[in-house]
């Protein structure tokens, strides 16, 4: 069997992260109760990230690479845990058409107003007769304008 040549230039500790981080992919894992919150919080995804650029610098990056997609299961496992307060806010958030049937009670339909009403009875907008036009041998002179343009 051929190795990598990726593979040959691992010292012994990296082959055994690279098997540990593999095991930890592969199987379903769970992260301790007792660390999921930690590991959760913005301190932890900080810590994370600094892993994960340590292992780039000082580590084969193939290890980098691996350690990535080890990061994201981490943090995927332990946001499933029971005191997670996102999976609380997740699971209470309410939808769409909640939000909008609770915005439907508070903005109820508005009735018009007694200046609204007077306005529709007195104005003739809309309700006069259509504009006629006369023909007249009446002919508007104005001078050529340069520059101007057409209305």
């Amino acid at each position: 069997m051929k190795i990598p040549a990726s593979l040959k230039s691992m010292r012994p500790v990296e082959i055994v992260l690279f098997v540990a981080f593999m095991i930890y992919i592969v199987f379903p894992i769970g992260t301790p109760e007792t660390l999921a919150p930690y590991v959760d919080s913005a301190l932890g995804m900080v810590l994370l990230f600094a892993v994960t650029v340590a292992m780039f610098v000082y580590t084969n990056p193939l290890l980098g690479v691996l350690f990535i997609f080890v990061a994201y299961e981490v943090l995927r496992r332990s946001s499933g845990s029971a005191g997670n307060s996102r999976a609380i806010i997740m699971k209470y958030t309410p939808t769409q058409v909640a939000k909008d049937e609770d915005l439907r009670k508070m903005n109820p339909v508005v009735e018009k107003t007694v200046e609204e009403e007077v306005i529709e009875v007195r104005a003739p907008i809309g309700k006069s007769e259509p504009t006629e036009y006369i023909v007249t041998s009446f002919k508007p002179v104005a001078e050529k304008l340069e520059g101007a343009s057409v209305v």
